[in-house]
């Protein structure tokens, strides 16, 4: 496109809409977004691989009729295969490994029109709610570069935000989709568990907890790559329910007046920044202002044992999937591969036992049963989606004493040892982070939206989660709210 500013003015759905008018060639707007992702890359270190050349090549051949036909857009290093394209998961153990085929997510993308343009910064194996990972280095936030984007997927976070590219691909197992549209200013949904195909290569990833999806600046763009993406596959263990109608036909509906209610405070933590509690209160407030009906309440949730059974069936994945990578990459995995944390919750799932995760599995599954009563009474919940504004960069690094500790584990790795430590992670790990979890949990949908800012203009993301299968309501909301008070126009320091 001739102007850097007309491109980052438009979310995919307009981008999309000027290509199919002929108002501009899909060639001039992926020029334009690599030129884009280049001029704010060097100060966000968001990518960790170019596919530029990929691209290009695409646009030799026709490209697929789908509603983003000639879109760019960025692809997390995690969360699903590329045929042929580097899957390191920021991980230097599988540096070198390249997929023999696309996960069925990547083929619907490709379907849709999307051209895949680069792949993104995310921590180690996806496991931190910060995207720091030792070896890529750490992703820095375009509206304060002295902060995180969150995590895990803070690098396709960092590039939406920037105005590089409108929609960028993640994953969200724990809120690495909703975190980092909290702290760079975005919509994330983490759909219905079973909602989007995790074929061919897994039917449920961290016991079912992880759902992929994408990270976008509108609510119009969340909802039209959902209707692209979503949908069973063959073989697939479950389904989600079904949806009457496309999400995208949910943009701008009427959702009627429903019940909610709302929790200024955090699920699995124990304090929140007020300017956090103030912005769910001014949600509340205008959500009032639409004609809904609020009340102060939450779900009935046993925190210490939901923490715990989080934290088991992670650590549990976590050892599958290094098991896995070993297969995939031919390599013998050892701990001077991996980060000390990565390599500690492995041990963890190593020495976790069959009926310590049946017993993970059935608190989250009480935990689904407490949050459908709720649900009973109210429509929607509504609560901040972090505690805290993000993180400084280094502020999580391990002290020295702790790297001593982690250290003496590799060499004695005794399972009461190990399991000790999991209960110290549970009481202080998830205390930035600490409402998002939940959700991934009972496998219900919740949304992050832009709706409020610190007084130093860093953003604070507010959730919104619905029953079982009602991404609709969440989505005719969110549309609501966004109509009301419209956060696009908004940019970060730095912008394309």
């Amino acid at each position: 496109m001739a102007d850097i500013h007309d491109y980052t003015d438009c979310d995919a759905t307009e981008l999309a809409a000027r290509i199919a008018r002929g108002e501009v060639s899909p060639s001039e707007v992926l020029e334009t977004a690599i030129a884009a992702v280049e001029r704010v890359n060097p100060q966000l270190n968001a990518v960790v691989h170019r596919m530029y050349d990929e691209a290009r090549a695409m646009l030799r051949e026709p490209l697929p009729d789908g509603p983003f036909r000639g879109v760019p857009m960025v692809v997390k290093d995690f969360d699903g295969f590329i045929k042929g394209v580097p899957f390191t998961g920021s991980c230097r153990f599988l540096e070198g490994y390249l997929p023999d085929h696309d996960s069925e997510l990547f083929a619907r993308l490709r379907r849709a029109g999307f051209l895949f343009i680069a792949k993104t910064n995310c921590p180690e194996l996806a496991l931190m709610g910060t995207t720091e990972p030792k070896w890529r280095g750490p992703t820095r936030n375009p509206y304060n570069l002295a902060r995180s984007t969150g995590g895990s997927s803070g690098g396709s976070a960092a590039l939406v935000a920037a105005r590089a590219v409108p929609v960028g691909h993640g994953g969200d197992g724990g809120g690495s989709l909703r975190i980092p549209a909290s702290s760079c200013g975005l919509v994330g949904l983490k759909a219905t568990r079973a909602r989007i195909p995790l074929g061919p290569d897994y039917a449920e990833v961290w016991g079912g907890y992880t759902q992929w999806g994408v990270l976008s600046r509108s609510v119009r763009d969340t909802a039209t790559v959902f209707d692209a993406i979503a949908g069973p596959t063959p073989g697939d263990p479950y389904a989600a329910p079904l949806l009457p109608k496309a999400l995208s036909a949910e943009v701008g509906r009427d959702p009627g007046r429903l019940q909610i209610g709302f929790h200024a405070g955090t699920l699995f933590g124990r304090e929140v920044d007020s300017q956090h509690a103030d912005a769910v209160r001014r949600a509340a407030a205008q959500l009032e202002a639409l004609g809904h009906h609020l009340e102060a309440d939450a779900p009935k949730i046993n925190r210490e044992q939901l923490v715990r059974a989080y934290l088991t069936q992670v650590a549990v994945s976590v050892a599958s999937e290094i098991e896995e990578f070993s297969r995939l990459s031919g390599r013998r995995p050892s701990h001077d591969l991996f980060e000390p944390e990565t390599w500690l919750m492995n041990q963890i799932g190593q020495a976790t036992s069959a009926l310590e995760l049946v017993r993970a599995r059935d608190a989250a599954q009480a935990a689904g049963r407490a949050t459908a009563e709720f649900h009973k009474r109210y429509d929607l919940f509504l609560c901040p989606t972090t505690a805290f504004p993000p993180v400084g960069i280094g502020e999580l690094d391990l002290g020295a004493a702790k790297r001593t500790a982690l250290a003496l584990l590799r060499q004695a790795p005794f399972p009461p040892l190990l399991r000790k430590v999991l209960d110290v992670f549970a009481s202080s790990l998830l205390e930035r982070t600490p409402n998002t979890q939940l959700f991934n949990q009972t496998g219900q949908p919740a949304i992050s939206l832009p709706l409020a800012q610190t007084t130093d203009e860093m953003p604070i993301g507010i959730q919104l989660a619905a029953p079982l299968g009602r991404e609709d309501l969440l989505i005719r909301v969110a549309a609501q709210l966004e109509a009301a008070h419209p956060w696009i126009a908004r940019r970060p320091r730095i912008s394309a």
